[in-house]
């Protein structure tokens, strides 16, 4: 399996399961019920799980992307180091921006996201007509 492949796969099962922790803190914070029904004024979740949920959407929206450049790459038969090192830096950054972005640790999330965005432009970059 070419890497950029593998790390597609990465990318992808580690942003469908973004979503675990924060689901597990709206029930410690609100009660199985009001989790998993529509209360009219629900418990705020806790901070980490709020910015959790924003590093969920801003991966999920990523993730397009960055799909559509491997599988773009994949279809057209363009291979090479400079995807692969990019799909692999991509998804270290991506769990970095999550990670930072959650704990609040300052610069960490828009440092990652540019990072993640760097390999993405690298990436494209391979698969422009030269």
């Amino acid at each position: 399996m070419k890497t950029e492949l593998l790390y597609l796969i990465l990318v992808t099962a580690f942003t469908g399961l973004m979503w675990v922790p924060y689901i597990l803190d709206r029930v410690l914070v609100r009660g199985l019920i009001d989790a998993v029904s529509y209360p009219e004024n629900p418990k705020p979740q806790s901070k980490w799980a709020q910015r959790l949920m924003k590093a969920h959407a801003n991966a999920v929206e990523n993730l397009v992307l960055f799909a559509t450049l491997v599988l773009a790459a994949n279809a057209l038969g363009v291979s090479n180091a400079i995807i692969a090192q990019a799909s692999v830096i991509y998804f270290w950054a991506r769990i970095i921006h999550a990670v930072g972005y959650t704990l609040a640790v300052p610069w960490v999330r828009t440092l990652a996201f540019t990072v993640a965005f760097a390999c993405q432009v690298a990436i494209a970059w391979q698969l422009l007509p030269k």
